[in-house]
């Protein structure tokens, strides 16, 4: 009985002396690398795309958490192109937002940017979309429309089929604006309805929460670093820079974690 203990130990040992180091962290919802994640970009940076951090922080909670991921983005022209030093438009400049998002890629074959239109709800257990002003301008028409703007065809079309399968919808900042166009009464979190607590940060896009308030959104006050968790329609969503800080980036990198938690857990149900 010993001899066999030892040898199975030895066995053990051998396996995990041939996997990664993250292997012995892998997360507590199904099996290492059984959940595919869809993540929808916009672009590449805060003012006109998908923010750096969101989509970065959210593809590492998801390896962490033990997911497969493939990223996606619409093959279209930007709205426009912005200065990220002076924040302000660039002149003369067209720009394609799966290219651009292509800045998030690593590697070739399936960790490739992928044009959003051939996204197929049946190869994914869940999709996820980062925050940034490319929610507003290049994934609806909410920058021009507010609270009446239209959503690009696939992100509509893609919102509508994981709800329709059941299958969990994670959100970042401005992204819940989408979920609350497309699928009416859903329950989200862009963080606080009024920026009245700047001890810590300013909550500058309150504007963006009374609009998803328009579109029919049961909208709940949330800090940063929290969720709020829709169970009945399967929508994660938070604020993550919804609030404006210069250095507690540490409470934005929790907040998607959490997001990410409660996708991978909502994904084995």
């Amino acid at each position: 009985m010993l001899a066999r203990k030892t040898l199975l130990s030895k066995q053990t040992l051998g396996l995990l002396s041939r996997q990664p180091a993250c292997f012995i962290h892998h997360n507590d919802y199904g099996n290492w690398g059984n959940t595919k994640v869809a993540v929808v970009f916009s672009g590449c940076g805060w003012w006109d795309g998908t923010d750096v951090h969101e989509g970065v922080y959210t593809m590492y909670h998801l390896s962490r958490n033990g997911a497969r991921f493939q990223m996606f983005a619409p093959n279209q022209q930007q709205m426009n192109v912005m200065d990220h030093l002076r924040k302000q438009p660039s002149t003369g400049e067209n720009r394609n937002t799966m290219v651009e998002a292509a800045r998030f890629s690593h590697g070739q074959g399936v960790m490739q940017m992928q044009d959003l239109a051939k996204l197929d709800v049946n190869s994914f257990d869940a999709v996820i979309f980062p925050g940034g002003y490319g929610i507003t301008k290049n994934l609806s028409s909410f920058m021009k429309d507010g609270k009446d703007c239209k959503l690009h065809n696939d992100v509509e079309k893609v919102l509508k089929d994981f709800h329709r399968s059941g299958k969990p919808i994670g959100l970042a900042s401005m992204a819940p604006l989408l979920a609350c166009r497309a699928l009416p009464g859903v329950e989200v979190t862009m963080g606080h309805e009024r920026d009245d607590n700047p001890r810590w940060g300013n909550w500058p896009h309150t504007n963006m929460v009374q609009a998803v308030k328009g579109m029919g959104g049961c909208h709940h006050i949330r800090e940063p670093y929290e969720v709020y968790v829709d169970e009945k329609n399967k929508v994660v969503s938070t604020p993550s820079f919804m609030w404006e800080t210069e250095y507690h980036f540490h409470y934005i990198f929790d907040g998607i974690g959490n997001m990410v938690k409660h996708v991978m857990r909502m994904s084995t149900k």
